[in-house]
């Protein structure tokens, strides 16, 4: 009857009657060699790695958390980060402690989202674990604008600057992760981790749900 009222898909490929079904969670699973280093054509200075393309199931997950209000998809995608992050970590890459710093999201698209969905991300990432925290250190400025569809010459000149830090360096425990859920050219991940260096914030890498 619930379903008849308020029918329920998958997430990924729109299975009915499932949030999220067995196809997708495999689709989504981190492997032994993932997440993968990545080369963004604007490259922020420390290792860039991703889980997966962006495409697929992870692409569907994403976009419905995004623009469907699918926060039910949220702790999947908070699940995958935090397998990632583990490989890292046993890899050497990461340290721990662990400061998990959501990428920056333009504060007109958090509304509109009901909340930044990476920093809820970030946060299903790593709950129950007492080496990691999120510091939500960073803000857009305003008057940048949505990145879909811009060059990344344009990207560049969209997030420059406009970047801002919210926490002072006190508020940062050991390295930092910096995540996002998708790198294009990298140029929000450049400019996060410009911003946090400039703090003298420890950046040790850039860690991403998917790369276009």
């Amino acid at each position: 009857m619930l379903d008849l009222v308020l029918p329920l898909e998958c997430g990924g490929c729109r299975a009915p009657s499932t949030r999220w079904c067995e196809a997708c969670a495999r689709d989504l699973r981190v492997r032994p060699d993932e997440p993968h280093l990545i080369a963004p054509r604007v490259h922020p200075g420390v290792p860039v790695f991703s889980l997966g393309r962006y495409a697929g199931a992870r692409r569907s997950a994403i976009v419905a958390i995004k623009e469907q209000g699918r926060t039910d998809l949220i702790p999947v995608l908070g699940a995958a980060l935090k397998a990632g992050a583990a490989q890292l970590l046993g890899w050497g890459v990461l340290d721990a402690p662990l400061t998990v710093v959501p990428a920056p999201t333009r504060r007109l698209a958090a509304r509109r989202r009901g909340g930044d969905p990476v920093t809820r991300m970030a946060l299903a990432a790593t709950a129950g674990d007492p080496t990691a925290s999120v510091v939500p250190a960073l803000r857009m400025k305003a008057l940048a604008r949505d990145s879909v569809g811009l060059s990344s010459a344009a990207r560049q000149r969209n997030v420059a600057g406009r970047v801002r830090l919210r926490m002072p360096r006190e508020g940062f425990a050991g390295g930092v992760l910096v995540v996002d859920d998708i790198v294009t050219t990298g140029a929000t991940a450049a400019e996060s981790v410009r911003i946090l260096q400039t703090s003298g914030a420890h950046v040790m890498a850039v860690l991403a749900v998917a790369h276009a």
